[in-house]
């Protein structure tokens, strides 16, 4: 015992500093120390089973290197009230106020001190514990009122399972700084008050003059107005440039007017339902679209303030709205990306309840998708429509996913206005310093039912009792305004009847306009680039490129550097390139697709390209990063072309999802027309997790919300007896998305024609999304290949004849697409047919009717038109061939029968069902695939 006879001299406050360090993080203190404070522990826990208390404070000992260590009271104490405060840091949250309108529900263990082998005979003791929160030396009583103050009145922390110390000290500074409450001017609150009265009585004065419409009202949650203002004004003098902001429908409104200063003029000509002046768009709710705006901040400065547009699918925008923010940080931010700041507003049923939010989390962190730290806020009603929040979670919290990347979580009283802002200051400054997500939850209540014309007491009747009879965050804070002595009451009743005085200015003035226009968002990026029509997109555009470049940058691309070491087999492929290109002349779908890359780097255009395993391609195609044998160093050809190399080439490798990524790269393109800008699914029909972003945004987005967009979706397709998941990329359901001219649909089968249709995405004056329906065994085929002639000199095929055959020999002519092109070609070659033509339809939308109706005509004499594809005849391209195509109805059709999957599982019998079309294309006789089949 004699040699811990130090415990009885030492100081106190040294063995709880010591003591703290421990509890944050046990192996950043010294080992012989962290033995002796987990025996500490051990000891507190075996006693703490005794009931007795006072007895049991006399057993605590530390066992230390198997010797047990009888701790003095007053130490043993210290380390007690240390292991208090950790208590409040670690579970505070769970006793807060910061429920307006339930009572919350209760927690056990408590932070009763008793828990923590303390007594009320301590309450008046001095302990040096105190300093941990910067108050010195101090009682019982004294700290647990501070600790009550930080963790326990309207704000509510999560903090503790961060594991980097340095964040937890930084987070336990900010906070222990007037107890966790703010200080403001009397200015500043008067601010507040403002913003609050604006949220207010804007949602007062449509409920006035708009009875019964929806407008998903923030009444309940108020206090975002001002959590907003203040994020955007603290951040433009900490140096943000750019905001970029996502949001569900409700409150919406409210932030278009209120904080992206949209006139009210233009809601109200929304809310009156007056056409729009464009007839060949047409338009959204109110509450889905999207603004674009400058905001001079109160200190002067400038922001560009963007609002993504969103449809009802309430999370799909935040992948949207972290790309538009990658994008900007790469095109004019990329030595400072904290410059443009990405804000989401949640709602607390779709933040727990949907996969997406959890998707867009994970990516915080990765180098595809990073954007500096994005500030979440979830205005909290604790109901989604109908369902209590009990029903809509079994976590603790809506947001307790946020967890996932470590990131602070502030739960926070949404009617104690000051609170929030002060939360909302926290977290614009922890993403400005760590460049990490942080999240706010504001708990509030929704004022009516789930629009405003639904009744809520039919599901919540005791709830919207109590809601109703609810003062709202701007009354509350107003009386505690008056009762401080800083304004008057006749003070809120003018701010009240200015601001809607002004909004009746604004109602008169947008009934003298008999049309609505929707400004563009983010048009100043978009400038220079028109809406198009189907006509335009049929047109011709040049996509040569001068062959002495393509010969440069061909080397470029062929060529590992000597001072490095690759794989045998990576310096083969890469050897082999080079052969291709220069000695063979006969380029392959990998040459075709990255020459097609490095053409339009040297021009200028950037490229992006993400989803799983692109970099080495997921048929180890692409090899568009390849990896140093002894280091694995990346090395990237497409970014060393050059002193003349104009674009960047980004290729990421993605996580293993689907929905967020290909909004994250929607968005992405959104904010870079400049960009080519290419998701590729692992096989095609993975592409449905996704469906949500390709029916909302992909393929409706002009018509909804003005939007040009430029995404290429690569989608691997083509029928190798690979099963159902493995075969087809349910290109019949982008076809039945297609319209007028919404959208590229395209199944190439020549390396040349992909070059050509990748570079015509950035060469139109217009942008529009492209799905290519990408080819498997193709990429290796000995017959599909091109020459460098052919993607120099030539331009994109909407249609390639067969140059083979003679029209006065051919009596079966054929439509077909894709891989099945080069069965056919086999078969035929096979059995000698010279009088059956096989032509190919290489763009699928807008289809290329002119040219298809001179094959018809070239095509004469024969005896009949066929329709041939590999996928079933409830599948594929048949039935969009039937809609746009009148001609179509006199063709016979040779498919798979209709199926309920899009192939089968066995390869014996997806392989005989193949055979089956090929035959019947040149034998309409065939038994076996006329009559119905079993199998």
């Amino acid at each position: 015992m004699d040699k811990y006879s130090f415990l009885n001299a030492a100081h106190t406050a040294f063995f709880g500093e010591m003591y703290e360090k421990y509890t944050k993080s046990p192996d950043s203190v010294e080992p012989s120390w962290r033995a002796f404070f987990q025996g500490f522990d051990f000891g507190l826990e075996s006693s703490l089973d005794d009931l007795d208390i006072e007895a049991s404070n006399e057993k605590v000992s530390a066992s230390v290197n198997g010797q047990m260590v009888k701790m003095p009271e007053s130490l043993q104490k210290e380390f007690q009230v240390v292991r208090l405060i950790d208590g409040y840091r670690s579970r505070g949250h769970l006793f807060t106020k910061t429920n307006p309108v339930r009572e919350r529900r209760q927690y056990e263990p408590t932070l009763a001190i008793e828990n923590f082998g303390l007594s009320e005979a301590d309450l008046d003791t001095v302990f040096d514990a105190g300093s941990i929160l910067g108050i010195g030396s101090s009682t019982l009583r004294q700290i647990i009122t501070h600790l009550e103050s930080i963790y326990c009145d309207a704000i509510g922390v999560e903090y503790m399972y961060i594991r980097t110390p340095e964040r937890i000290q930084w987070i336990q500074n900010w906070l222990n700084v007037n107890d966790n409450h703010p200080n403001f001017s009397p200015e500043e609150k008067k601010n507040i008050l403002r913003k609050l009265n604006e949220a207010v009585s804007f949602e007062s004065f449509l409920h006035t003059k708009y009875v019964g419409q929806k407008r998903f009202s923030l009444e309940g949650g108020e206090s975002l107005i001002p959590a907003l203002d203040v994020i955007i004004e603290k951040a433009a003098d900490a140096g943000v440039k750019q905001f970029v902001m996502g949001m569900a429908h409700r409150g919406r409104l409210s932030v278009l007017t209120n904080i992206f200063g949209k006139s009210p003029k233009d809601i109200f000509s929304e809310f009156d339902g007056k056409d729009y002046e464009e007839t060949i768009f047409d338009g959204d709710v109110k509450y889905h679209l999207g603004w674009t705006s400058m905001r001079e901040t109160d200190s002067g400065k400038m922001v560009n303030m963007n609002i993504a547009p969103n449809p009802s699918h309430l999370e799909t925008v935040n992948g949207i709205v972290e790309g538009i923010a990658r994008a900007k940080q790469d095109k004019d931010h990329e030595e400072n990306s904290s410059e443009v700041l990405p804000i989401l507003v949640h709602g607390d049923a779709a933040f727990a309840g949907q996969g997406v939010v959890y998707e867009i989390i994970q990516m915080a962190r990765l180098d595809g998708y990073r954007t500096g730290g994005t500030i979440h806020i979830v205005v909290n009603n604790q109901i989604g429509f109908t369902t209590n929040y009990l029903d809509a979670r079994s976590s603790t919290y809506c947001t307790d996913v946020g967890k996932v990347t470590l990131s602070p979580v502030l739960h926070v009283n949404a009617d104690d206005a000051e609170a929030v802002v002060h939360a909302a200051t926290f977290a614009l400054e922890y993403r400005m310093r760590y460049k990490r997500d942080v999240f706010l939850d504001l708990l509030g209540y929704r004022k009516y039912g789930h629009n405003e014309g639904d009744e809520p007491k039919f599901t919540q009747p005791l709830l919207y009792k109590s809601i109703s009879k609810h003062p709202n965050p701007r009354d509350i804070y107003a009386e505690k305004l008056i009762a401080e002595g800083i304004i008057e009451r006749e003070y809120v009743k003018k701010l009240e009847l200015d601001y809607k005085k002004s909004l009746e200015e604004d109602l008169i003035d947008s009934r003298k306009i008999e049309k609505t226009r929707i400004t563009p968002f983010m048009q100043d990026e978009w400038e220079g680039f028109k809406l198009k029509t189907e006509n335009a997109m049929l047109k011709p555009i040049d996509t040569s490129y001068d062959l002495k470049k393509l010969d440069v940058l061909a080397k470029k691309i062929t060529v590992l550097p000597k001072d490095q070491k690759f794989l045998r087999k990576i310096e083969r492929l890469i050897a082999a390139r080079g052969k291709m290109y220069f000695e063979d002349n006969q380029l392959d779908w990998a040459m075709g697709e990255l020459l097609a890359y490095g053409s339009l780097l040297q021009e200028g255009f950037d490229v992006r390209m993400t989803g799983q395993d692109v970099e080495r391609g997921t048929f180890s195609h692409r090899h568009a990063v390849v990896k140093t044998e002894n280091h694995e160093k990346e090395v990237v050809l497409l970014n060393e072309l050059g002193n003349d190399q104009n674009g960047k080439f980004h290729i990421y490798n993605s996580l293993l999802s689907e929905y967020a990524v290909m909004a994250f790269d929607y968005g992405y393109a959104m904010a870079s027309p400049k960009t080519l800008t290419i998701w590729e699914a692992q096989f095609g029909d993975f592409s449905n997790g996704a469906q949500i972003v390709i029916d909302q945004y992909l393929s409706s987005a002009e018509d909804k919300w003005k939007l040009q967009n430029g995404l290429v979706l690569l989608l691997p397709h083509g029928y190798e007896g690979q099963g159902a998941e493995h075969s087809s990329a349910r290109m019949e359901r982008y076809l039945q998305l297609c319209a007028k001219d919404n959208m590229y649909m395209a199944n190439v089968t020549t390396p040349a024609n992909l070059f050509h249709l990748l570079r015509r995405q950035m060469k139109a004056e217009f942008r529009k999304p492209l799905v290519v329906f990408t080819p498997k065994s193709l990429l290796r085929h000995p017959k599909v290949v091109s020459t460098k002639e052919e993607m120099a000199n030539g331009a994109f095929q909407e249609l390639m004849d067969d140059q083979n055959a003679v029209p006065g020999k051919v009596k079966t002519l054929v439509f077909c697409m894709g891989k099945f092109y080069y069965d056919l070609l086999a078969k035929q070659e096979e059995l000698g047919r010279d009088d059956v033509a096989l032509v190919r339809l290489e763009q699928l939308f807008p289809l290329p009717l002119t040219q298809m109706r001179n094959i018809l005509k070239k095509y004469d004499k024969v005896d009949e038109v066929v329709w041939a594809q590999e996928e079933p005849r409830n599948m594929g391209a048949w039935g969009h061939l039937l809609m746009h195509f009148d001609e179509a109805k006199n063709f016979r059709v040779a498919s798979r029968r209709f199926y309920g999957a899009p192939a089968a599982g066995s390869a014996v019998r997806s392989q005989r069902r193949h055979q089956e079309v090929i035959e019947y294309v040149f034998d309409k006789f065939k038994d076996n695939f006329v009559r119905p089949s079993k199998s």
